[in-house]
């Protein structure tokens, strides 16, 4: 007698999703199916077909993107193979009705990464979901499986949290990002991913620059180049975000884009806006960190001292300093608001602060 049968299969002709379109060898026989009779199915001329080891497509036509994608993950996410001291198996069926409160669930333990993730999340620079012969799959780094058909395995130390995407588990953003990039040698491909990424708010350049360079890719000239741009490009959305923020919460007019001298004296740095009157400067802090290597943390450290000394020096003059960052600004536009007002209000309670130059940039 075959253990793995249940006593009660489930009939397929109940079967109508996708992911019940595509099902595992474990699955199939949770429904009552033996591997004589899969088999049988697949034979040419039949009416299944196998996408991937141990995963099998139930109808005879070409695979969808979407049971493609389902077969990956199926296969990713198969548990391991039974030994003396085996596993069981997960349940890949859903039980019969219990009367009991459903189980939580379980955060997934494989995801889709890459260029097809970055389609999953609206990338139109990325391409479709046809055009892909193969989809990356995050796996855990001691899953014992290989690369093979429609699926690349992308291995990984640790997972990130899945974002559910049309009902399918995808790597965040960043992540997918520095999985793509490092399979694409086209710098101009690499440019308008990056970019549309920052402009259509999918995340903020900091946050892509730390997964390029846990990726090790900031050795590549053609992503340092995008990088560079990804940067412009993030600048250039928060001084708009800055702008708005001024406008839509009816704070007064400051000057923008300048720099601070004392008269006769040394140049005090330059400010996104001022207020003379209050004394209050704001910054926006849009810098990507770049440790790749040792150079770059020197660099990114002489950067911050810098900018910490020209706040120190501000602020002894009487000159209010207030730091923004993008994603504040994206996230939470009122409350910044009100931080900026309050160091506004807050100017007559304080002595005078020096007379300073103030020169556009």
């Amino acid at each position: 007698m075959n253990h793995d049968t249940p006593l009660s299969p489930r009939p397929l002709r109940h079967l109508s999703d996708v992911r019940l379109r595509v099902l595992s060898s474990a699955q199939l026989r949770a429904h009552g199916v033996s591997a004589a009779e899969t088999n049988a199915q697949c034979r040419p001329g039949g009416a299944w077909q196998q996408l991937l080891p141990g995963v099998f497509l139930l109808h005879s036509g070409p695979p969808t993107s979407e049971e493609r994608l389902h077969a990956v993950l199926l296969y990713a996410g198969r548990p391991p193979g039974r030994s003396g001291h085996g596993t069981r198996a997960r349940p890949a069926v859903p039980a019969q009705p219990t009367g009991e409160p459903p189980a939580p669930p379980t955060p997934p333990e494989v995801m889709i990464t890459g260029l097809a993730a970055l389609t999953l999340h609206g990338f139109t620079s990325a391409p479709p979901l046809l055009s892909l012969d193969r989809f990356d799959v995050l796996v855990p780094r001691t899953r014992r499986l290989r690369s093979t058909g429609c699926a690349r395995l992308v291995r990984t130390a640790a997972l990130p949290v899945a974002r559910q995407v049309t009902g399918v588990p995808v790597a965040p953003v960043p992540r997918a990002l520095a999985d793509a990039v490092a399979q694409l040698t086209d710098a101009q491909a690499v440019r308008r991913l990056l970019t549309e990424a920052v402009r259509d708010g999918h995340c903020e350049p900091a946050a892509v620059v730390r997964e390029l360079t846990r990726a090790r890719l900031l050795g590549r000239p053609h992503v340092v180049n995008a990088v560079d741009a990804l940067v412009a490009e993030g600048r250039t959305i928060a001084e708009d975000r800055l702008y708005a923020m001024v406008s839509e919460w009816g704070l007064p007019d400051p000057v923008w884009n300048v720099d601070l001298r004392l008269p006769g004296g040394p140049h005090l740095g330059g400010v996104d806006a001022y207020w003379p009157d209050q004394a209050v400067a704001v910054e926006l802090d849009t810098r990507a960190p770049r440790s790749g290597d040792r150079r770059d943390s020197e660099a990114e450290s002489l950067q911050w001292s810098e900018c910490a000394r020209k706040r120190e020096h501000l602020e002894r003059l009487g000159i209010t300093v207030v730091h923004l960052t993008p994603r504040k600004l994206r996230d939470a536009p009122e409350q910044q608001a009100t931080v900026v007002r309050t160091a506004l209000m807050a100017a007559d309670d304080r002595d005078p602060a020096a007379y300073v130059v103030v020169v556009p940039r």
